[in-house]
C-alpha cells in the first residue's frame, strides 16, 4: 500500500480546493467526484446548471465542500469574478484543471466557417488562458499550486482526417501552454502538466457519433477499448497531489497504447 506523506495518505488532497472547469459531466465529472473522495472540496463549473447540480450532490456526498459556478469559459471576466467568489467562499484555490471544452467539427478544412473557428480558440485556449491568469496571483502568494491542462492525443498525433484540425490546434496551443508556464511558475512551486486522453467512453462522444461508431472506434485500440473517465482522473489526480511535486511541464497521454510518443 502507499505510504504516507507527513502524515497523510499518499495521493492525499485533504485541504485543498480544487477548481474543474467543465465538470458537470463526463471526464470533468469523474475529475471531481475523485478529488474530492481524496480530500479536496470542489469548484464545479458548468454551462449546463443540472448537470453541475448533479456534480456538487455526488462531491458532497463525499463530506467535501462543492461551489457550483454556470458560465460559459469563453467569458473571461465572468470567469475571473468567479474566482474572486471562490477564494472569498473557501479561501483559495491550490488545483485548477483546465477541462472544458466543446466538439470538434467532422468535415474537411472547406466547411469550417470563422465562427466555429474563433469559437473552438475561444473555449480552449483563450478562457482558460485567462482563468489561469486570474488563479495564478492567489497560488504565487501561498508558494503552492497545480494547474493540469486537459488535451487530446490529437495534439500529439495529428487528427483523423474525419476529424477536426481546429479542435487539433486549438487543444495542441495547450501543450505550448504547458511547457511556458511550467517554467514561468516553477519559482512559485507551482506545477504545470498536460494529460493528453486518447478514446474516452463518454455520454458527449456517444451523442456525437453513436454508441456503433465510438464501439468501433474502440476496436482499434491495442487494449480493445477506450478509457473509462475514472482512470483519466486517477492520472490528473496524481498530478495533483504531493506525490507529483517534482513533475511540471509534462504531458502524459493515457490511451490504451493507441499512439506511442517518445523516445
Amino acid at each position: 500500500m502507499y505510504e504516507s506523506i507527513e502524515g497523510r495518505p499518499a495521493a492525499s488532497l485533504a485541504g485543498k480546493v480544487a477548481f474543474i472547469t467543465g465538470s458537470g459531466r463526463g471526464m470533468g465529472r469523474a475529475h471531481a467526484v475523485l478529488m474530492a473522495h481524496r480530500g479536496a472540496d470542489i469548484v464545479v463549473h458548468d454551462v449546463n446548471k443540472d448537470w453541475a447540480e448533479e456534480t456538487a450532490e455526488l462531491v458532497r456526498g463525499t463530506g467535501q465542500r462543492a461551489l457550483v459556478i454556470i458560465e460559459d469559459v469563453a467569458d473571461v471576466e465572468a470567469m475571473a469574478e468567479h474566482v474572486k467568489v471562490t477564494e472569498a467562499e473557501f479561501g483559495h484555490v491550490d488545483i485548477l484543471v483546465n477541462n472544458g471544452g466543446v466538439p470538434g467539427e467532422r468535415e474537411g478544412i472547406e466547411s469550417i466557417e470563422p465562427e466555429f473557428f474563433d469559437r473552438m480558440f475561444n473555449v480552449h485556449v483563450r478562457g482558460h488562458f485567462f482563468l489561469t491568469k486570474a488563479v495564478v496571483p492567489g497560488m504565487k502568494e501561498r508558494n503552492y499550486g497545480r494547474i493540469v491542462n486537459i488535451s487530446s492525443i490529437w495534439a500529439m498525433t495529428g487528427s483523423n482526417p474525419k476529424y477536426g484540425s481546429t479542435y487539433t490546434a486549438a487543444k495542441s496551443a495547450l501543450l505550448g501552454l504547458t511547457k511556458s508556464w511550467a517554467k514561468e511558475f516553477a519559482p512559485h512551486n507551482i506545477t504545470v502538466n498536460t494529460v493528453a486522453p486518447g478514446g474516452v467512453m463518454t455520454q458527449m462522444a456517444i451523442e456525437k457519433d453513436g454508441l456503433e461508431a465510438v464501439m468501433a472506434r474502440a476496436q482499434t485500440v491495442p487494449l480493445g477499448r477506450f478509457g473509462d473517465p475514472d482512470e483519466y482522473a486517477a492520472v490528473v489526480a496524481f498530478l495533483c497531489s504531493d506525490e507529483a511535486a517534482f513533475i511540471t511541464g509534462q504531458t502524459i497521454s493515457p490511451n490504451g497504447g493507441w499512439a506511442i510518443v517518445g523516445i
